[in-house]
């Protein structure tokens, strides 16, 4: 990548430079990279968990392709749904916890902790000597991903913002690479850092690639095994890198005061004046104007998240309702799981391919999109996903004989393009227009739209919608869900003023 190759960058002393000058990224500091590991091995160890689920609840031992529980498709999609939401509304505490208390560092060493005990416990459960009734094997199961999404919230509320305050902090400066003057924009080199952690998350989750072969190969204790003990490698990132972090102090008051000035604000129909101490002397309120100015800054920021859940719905199907779709299709030998492994691949391949046509488009034609029009085009790619999704099972209903598995391929293609789009920059955006002290309470409020989306699919799955024959109405539905978000999002916020294109 290339914020990865000016390691010969000869800063010029003085920062006036011609705007008009190409604008590049600086090199990534090794912390980061550190960091972005520690992630690379912790989404290991969630994709590896959570590639083998969907038939280790959905199917019986007995079953043609085997599994544990036994209890169908509809259970499976909502304990899905129910570890996803869990996963991504802990984050929260693992954020509060930090901001006023720990810091990023140490919440996320002791939540590793807490993350490998809920491993262990299905590692155990899922062992053949380990012979339990229906009922207490599902106890087993839910009990591991309460623990696994507890210890999730505390690391991903942590280790984005961890690999950002890594970049040092200061203006746009002029360089020479290679004879020619550049400007070092900051904003591009955070950019870059979100599009190389989030290559990190990609390479990780192609860890379900192994587990679901040794799940139909050896066992699902195999399966679970596997991301138990690669899941070590993360403490030792964290450890070996323990002394070069930028470890920043929590602040204990910011997030009460944040939570006060919110309150006060609804209490007086959003009168901003009634928040300022300059305004109100005698209030005696134990805050300064500039964080009146940073807490309003990230209520600004949290509305984008409004639309996000819809965008998560749909992402979502890619680790139920597209594996139960593909045990319908002619697998040829392969697990049925397995597929969902497109989508790490597209990522890994198509990241950095974007980050250059991003770039080349930015140097040669002064072109740059925004962060908003980028997230409304991940909108829209992911319900082009949804239609296609939609279309398959069309002609899966209407065939006499299995459609081929590979037919599935385009949609995770689609679901994965959407993502460089949207979910890349919305973790950028977050991180961006988060108050320094805050930065990993509005990273988790981003996380929790995940939640949000994740309950969607509670729902939908309870109200028993999301079965055949109805299939085809529940990917078309899902995609004008997606085309109509992103509509609308271009309408609350890029054509307002909050961006232009």
């Amino acid at each position: 990548m290339e914020g990865l190759e000016l390691s010969s960058f000869k800063p010029h002393t003085d920062d006036s430079f011609d705007p008009s000058l190409p604008r590049i990224p600086a090199k990534i500091p090794r912390s980061s990279l550190l960091v972005a590991m520690v992630e690379l091995c912790e989404r290991f160890a969630f994709y590896g968990l959570s590639g083998p689920f969907q038939n280790y609840v959905q199917h019986s031992p007995t079953d043609k392709i085997p599994g544990k529980l036994g209890l169908g498709s509809r259970g499976a999609n909502i304990l899905s749904y129910f570890f996803q939401f869990w996963c991504y509304a802990t984050p929260l505490l693992g954020a509060y916890i930090a901001d006023s208390y720990w810091g990023k560092y140490k919440t996320i060493v002791v939540f590793s902790a807490v993350y490998m005990a809920g491993i262990a416990i299905l590692f155990l459960s899922s062992l053949p000597a380990f012979s339990a009734d229906a009922s207490t094997s599902l106890a087993w199961f839910v009990l591991s991903i309460v623990v696994i999404g507890l210890g999730t919230g505390g690391v991903k509320a942590n280790v984005s913002p961890l690999v950002a305050d890594q970049v040092p902090q200061r203006s746009a400066y002029a360089t020479v690479v290679n004879g020619a003057r550049r400007i070092v924009d900051p904003a591009l080199t955070m950019q870059q850092v979100f599009m190389i952690f989030y290559f990190c998350i990609n390479v990780g989750s192609l860890s379900a690639i192994f587990t679901t072969l040794l799940e139909m190969k050896v066992g699902f204790w195999a399966a679970f095994l596997l991301p138990l003990v690669f899941f070590l490698f993360a403490l030792i990132a964290l450890f070996a890198g323990s002394n070069s972090y930028v470890k920043k102090p929590p602040s204990r008051s910011v997030i009460s005061h944040s939570f006060h000035i919110v309150w006060i604000l609804l209490r007086t129909g959003g009168d901003v004046s009634r928040v300022v101490p300059s305004s109100n002397p005698h209030a005696h309120l134990p805050w300064t104007d500039a964080f009146v100015g940073e807490v309003t800054q990230a209520l600004s920021t949290c509305k984008v998240f409004l639309f996000f859940p819809v965008y998560w719905l749909v992402y979502g199907q890619m680790l139920n309702n597209f594996v139960a779709q593909a045990a319908t299709m002619n697998t040829h030998g392969i697990p049925n799981d397995i597929m969902q492994n497109i989508d790490p691949i597209t990522l890994l391949i198509a990241i950095p391919l974007v980050e250059r046509l991003l770039s080349y488009v930015r140097i040669h034609h002064g072109v740059v999109l925004s962060d908003l029009s980028r997230i409304r085009i991940g909108f829209f790619l992911a319900a082009l996903a949804m239609f296609y999704a939609s279309l398959l099972q069309h002609f899966i209903y209407g065939s006499k004989e299995e459609i081929h598995i590979a037919w599935q391929a385009p949609s995770y293609v689609f679901i994965a393009l959407s993502e460089i789009f949207a979910s890349i920059t919305g973790l950028e955006y977050a991180y961006k227009n988060a108050p320094e002290l805050m930065k990993s309470f509005i990273m988790s409020l981003y996380l929790v739209t995940t939640a949000g989306g994740s309950m969607m699919g509670v729902v939908l799955g309870l109200s028993g919608l999301v079965r055949d024959p109805w299939m085809v109405w529940n990917y078309a539905g899902l995609g004008l869900m997606a085309a109509g978000a992103g509509w609308w999002f271009g309408r609350c916020f890029i054509h307002k003023g909050y961006a232009r294109i």
